[in-house]
């Protein structure tokens, strides 16, 4: 079976260390300059997301990013550590449902809920495929 090594309670945490490339002001947010971004935030949690379920599948196969929800609760300074912890609630069909948490030294920064979907690489490409000759076939 395709998802025979994920179940709920897996879980799995990475570290960064927050540096300019991560702060707001990359992001559109020129006036706050040494706090880490949403956008970096919220891509810490798919990034381990993914470092949990993909290694699990079998070859082919992959997970694509269906839904993120985050709260951005603390602001974190560049130099600071992030954890992020991403455990596995639920599996239903191909659907996986992440509940997501981000750390720094002095506390919880981040929840978020993260729902990846398990897919076929030639299923995939095979559509991305259709999808870019409807484009091609497009007047403009």
């Amino acid at each position: 079976m395709i998802l025979s090594n994920l179940e709920p309670g897996l879980s799995k945490a990475i570290q960064k260390k927050i540096t300019e490339a991560d702060t707001a002001m990359n992001f559109g947010s020129g006036a706050i300059k040494d706090l880490l971004a949403t956008p970096a935030l919220a891509a810490l949690m798919i990034e381990a997301a993914v470092q949990l379920v993909d290694p699990l599948l079998p070859d082919n196969y992959f997970t694509i990013g269906k839904v993120l929800n985050i709260n951005h609760l603390q602001p974190t300074t560049k130099g600071m550590e992030v954890t992020v912890s991403a455990t596995i609630k639920e599996i239903k069909n191909n659907k996986i449902s992440l509940e997501i948490k981000a750390y720094d030294e002095l506390g919880e920064v981040g929840i978020g809920h993260h729902e990846r979907y398990v897919v076929k690489s030639d299923l995939l490409d095979e559509n991305v495929n259709k999808r870019t000759k409807i484009l091609e076939r497009q007047p403009w």
